[in-house]
């Protein structure tokens, strides 16, 4: 598989994919003349498909890079014929896995995926490569008629992970936590992805890219920093090769 997953889709200050954009063209390169497939069923502040697609769009467009909404086309197996890439964007995981389930698209972007074609998520987009939407920071406004997501990584993912802060007075629980409660009733690892990095995962091999470290949990272990690089999930966390 040939997977780009980024934490978030813009960081402060800069913008909309912008932080990442070479990692990104070049992953979408060898497109043969084909569109990328943009899937805005996440709806970041319930803005339409339309809406979300154009901002997507006009981003790879300044790339050189054609895109094209999958609600666009008169049914899901006519997009992904069409695909040269897909790229699903962040918003509400709730409501992007259930629309991914109720359309169809779940099995055929999977299957397009496991095939070879290059994915790129960025936030809620992000979660659905791994095992389960558990570890999302969402509030579920809608159930998805499964927690299941594509499970082409052998773990979680929390995307904006945050860390606790020493002297806040915030009385609320933090990401540590709510990934210590996951770790309760499951057993995957979970990766806490910082804004502004992205793991890219090709030949059976998982690399954290950007300039911070992820914090890795594993159920019953010691939380533990991973440097940018290869990423070492201990032995019961490895891709198998292609």
């Amino acid at each position: 598989m040939n997977l780009l997953l980024a934490s978030t889709s813009t960081v402060h200050g800069q913008p909309y994919l912008s932080y990442f954009k070479e990692a990104w063209s070049a992953h979408f390169a060898n497109t043969q003349g084909k569109p990328v497939i943009f899937v805005p069923y996440a709806r970041p502040g319930g803005m339409s498909f339309d809406d979300y697609s154009a901002i997507a769009t006009k981003a790879f467009a300044e790339q050189g890079i054609a895109m094209r909404g999958i609600h666009s086309y008169p049914s899901i197996d006519a997009a992904m014929a069409d695909a040269g890439g897909v790229f699903i964007g962040g918003g509400n995981t709730f409501l992007l896995l259930k629309t991914l389930y109720d359309s169809g698209a779940f099995a055929a972007i999977d299957a397009a995926v496991r095939s070879g074609l290059p994915y790129m998520g960025s936030s809620a987009g992000s979660n659905m490569a791994g095992m389960t939407l558990g570890t999302t920071n969402d509030m579920p406004i809608i159930y998805p008629p499964s927690f299941d997501t594509f499970s082409w990584i052998p773990c979680n993912l929390n995307p904006h992970y945050l860390d606790p802060e020493d002297h806040s007075t915030h009385m609320g629980e933090n990401r540590a936590t709510r990934i210590a409660e996951f770790h309760q009733h499951n057993n995957q690892a979970v990766i806490g992805l910082r804004e502004g990095s992205w793991l890219k995962v090709e030949a059976g091999e998982i690399s954290l890219l950007g300039p911070h470290s992820a914090r890795v949990f594993h159920s019953g272990k010691a939380a533990y920093e991973q440097a940018p690089g290869p990423l070492q999930l201990n032995d019961r966390l490895t891709l198998p090769r292609e």
